[in-house]
């Protein structure tokens, strides 16, 4: 911060106004910065660096969801400006004369000499404050986890430190070389024990289960795990997903790994199973890439990639993303008719009723195809049309946070039978394999408590592990599985799994993927971060999240969601996770650009 004053100073004139003016915006400036800092923290977990700016055209589409986490302390950041604002007010009408406070003039050589003192004495105070400041920030160059560092360097030096090290990576990328990172990766993964039998030259479980068959995959937003088979009141909030699980495959310890793109990162991950980097979203960061993807490996098999999303394409730059990810023809705003659900526009119910018409005509001419729906009617603030709500809620949440997600889940689940019920009407559902998955969490930990949910629902709830927790159900028809996975697994994990029951092999691709085929191994591990610090991970039996490092970690059961005192025994997934994720940055940052 002295640095930044000192710079004001030797920028300003030293007539007393200006003085004035651009210290009163420089505070305005800083307050506001840290207004927005802790805002962007009460959403996300985590401390904002100046590359977020990037993503700034993104808050009008989200303005009722940033607007919900405002609360009155945070203007506390802006007091002093109207303290000061107050007091100049008071100073100036107790001055009889315009003489307008100390001022270093030029009249007398004595004035002059008096101001070159003071520059030269706040350039060495500047050149001090820099040195102090370059101390901080290389007392946190070995510490990954971004909050620590944050808490170690400050949040000013914290962006300086995030800009040497976007610098360095940028460095090592120019140094670097695609095919030795695949190879780097392969040699890696293969030291990791996912499957207890070393022989993988027999036939995947499952494999080809749905060959042949159009792939439809929705993407459902804010949808966390715990409302499948809950009921409220006697009422299922998710029955056409719970009977969908049941005749499926149902993955109920799956977890969101997304990163600064949000909703984007989470279809950039499914169809990619590349970590987003944290640092930009990846649409916006990656957009202009040739992304291997699903698209590809299933044009390279006949079919034809369509991606359905209700909003404008150019929102989170989806305009790049998808001409990166390959996809054929994409349908935004203007194919839908505003029915005025919420802020975004049309309802789910509207882009199923489009989308399976485009979808029609491709299974008319015999076409396969793979399609993407994304959802937006569970979008926060999670209000739902009273003439569009399917459930009643009980006294003790109407009108909670809480009780609007409920309701906009349940709207969520009732659009997805009308998508069922138009394949059925169409001809398509007995040819179609669904894939239904959350984007990312919706609960926020700041709006509602675990102990909140835990009381009104009866579900066991962490406010971590159980706040990252999403669906994850694949149906493929005329086969009755009724399969439940125990499995762990992230959004990485979706395309080798997705791949495996198209029978599609990733090795005989030569497809690079950074998750695993969630049916074929006896144990997994995958990381995390951005919503939490780089470091943390999961494994089947645990998630992690480092201190300065592993051993000042916390560990906290996925299944009875109690801490874990002793976790040393996971220190090679620490290990591990930390240097895959590391190797995926390097993969996608050299990955070639689009012609």
């Amino acid at each position: 911060m002295l640095v930044l004053l000192c710079f004001v100073e030797l920028l300003l004139p030293n007539k007393g106004r200006w003085n004035w003016l651009g210290y009163f915006g420089f505070n305005l400036i800083i307050s506001f910065i840290l207004f927005a800092a802790t805002l962007y923290f009460a959403y996300f977990g985590t401390v904002p660096t100046y590359r977020v700016l990037s993503g700034l055209n993104q808050v009008p589409e989200v303005g009722a969801s940033v607007s919900a986490l405002i609360k009155p302390q945070q203007f506390l950041f802006f007091v002093d400006l109207l303290i000061l604002f107050i007091w100049k007010i008071v100073r100036r009408s107790q001055r009889s004369t315009s003489n307008y406070g100390y001022s270093f003039g030029f009249g007398s050589q004595k004035r002059r000499d008096r101001r070159w003192l003071w520059k030269a004495g706040i350039s060495a105070l500047m050149v001090v404050s820099i040195l102090i400041s370059g101390l901080y920030i290389a007392s946190g160059k070995d510490i990954d986890n971004e909050l620590v560092r944050a808490e170690k360097v400050g949040f000013l030096n914290y962006q300086v430190d995030a800009l040497l090290r976007n610098q360095e990576e940028e460095r090592k990328i120019a140094e670097g070389n695609l095919q030795e990172t695949i190879t780097k990766i392969e040699q890696l993964q293969s030291t990791y024990p996912y499957r207890d039998n070393a022989n993988t030259d027999g036939q995947p479980q499952y494999f080809g289960a749905a060959k042949g068959k159009n792939l439809i995959v929705v993407q459902m937003e804010s949808f966390q795990n715990f409302p499948i088979h809950l009921t409220v009141d006697g009422q299922e909030v998710t029955p056409v997903l719970n009977g969908l699980a049941k005749e499926g495959i149902y993955f109920p310890y799956l977890y969101q790994q997304i990163g600064q793109g949000n909703t984007s990162d989470a279809e950039f991950m499914s169809n990619t199973s590349i970590y987003p980097t944290g640092t930009i979203a990846m649409s916006t960061g990656f957009g202009s890439r040739e992304l291997p993807s699903l698209p590809r490996l299933l044009q390279n098999h006949g079919y034809e990639a369509n991606t359905f999303h209700i909003n404008d394409v150019t929102f989170w730059d989806r305009n790049k993303l998808y001409p990166a990810l390959h996809f054929d023809k994409y349908y935004d705003k203007p194919y839908y008719e505003n029915d005025h659900f919420n802020d975004f526009g049309a309802s789910d119910e509207e882009m199923y009723r489009v989308g399976v018409e485009k979808l029609q005509k491709l299974k008319d001419s015999n076409q396969l195809f793979y399609a993407q729906f994304v959802t937006t009617s569970s979008h926060s603030p999670f209000i739902v049309p009273k003439d569009r709500q399917h459930m009643t809620l009980p006294a003790d949440l109407e009108g909670t946070s809480l009780g609007n997600y409920l309701l906009a889940a349940n709207y969520t689940d009732y659009a997805i039978g009308t998508l069922v019920q138009r394949l059925k009407d169409t001809g398509m559902w007995d040819n179609t394999m669904l894939v239904f998955y959350g984007d990312h969490f919706g609960v926020n930990s700041n709006e509602t408590s675990a102990a909140e949910i835990t009381s009104k629902l009866g579900v066991p709830y962490d406010d971590k592990v159980s706040r990252f927790n999403i669906p994850f159900i694949v149906h493929i028809p005329g086969q009755n599985m009724g399969v439940v996975s125990e499995r762990s697994g992230g959004q990485v994990d979706m395309l080798p799994t997705i791949a495996n029951l198209l029978g599609v092999s990733l090795k005989d691709e030569q497809f690079t993927a950074l998750g695993q085929d969630l049916l074929n191994i006896d144990r997994n591990v995958f990381g995390m971060r951005y919503y939490l610090p780089t470091g943390s991970f999961f494994n089947d039996e645990i998630m992690f999240v480092p201190g300065k490092g592993f051993e000042d970690g916390t560990a906290t059961s996925l299944r009875t969601l109690e801490p874990i005192e002793d976790f040393s025994a996971y220190r090679q997934d620490y290990d591990y996770v930390t240097q895959l994720m590391k190797l995926s940055d390097e993969y996608v940052n050299l990955l070639p650009k689009r012609h």
